[in-house]
């Protein structure tokens, strides 16, 4: 999956794939995770945050099944 680099203090990258609606998200400390059933608005919204670690706390880590990749 591919990832897009974005702005955030803690969050390096971001991927998406709409077919699996999976949510990939690389962490500065190199730590990568996949969220499984993650809708695409989740993940649009997720992209537009002002704080993407905020609202990936937020809306996302808590509620949808994870596993950390690698």
């Amino acid at each position: 999956m591919q990832r897009i680099p974005v702005l955030s203090t803690n969050i390096q990258s971001i991927g998406y794939d709409s077919q699996s609606t999976t949510l990939e998200v690389e962490f500065k400390s190199g730590d990568v995770y996949r969220y499984f059933n993650v809708p695409e608005l989740l993940h649009q919204k997720l992209m537009k945050a002002s704080s993407k670690g905020r609202f990936l706390n937020d809306y996302i880590k808590y509620s949808y099944r994870y596993q950390k990749v690698g």
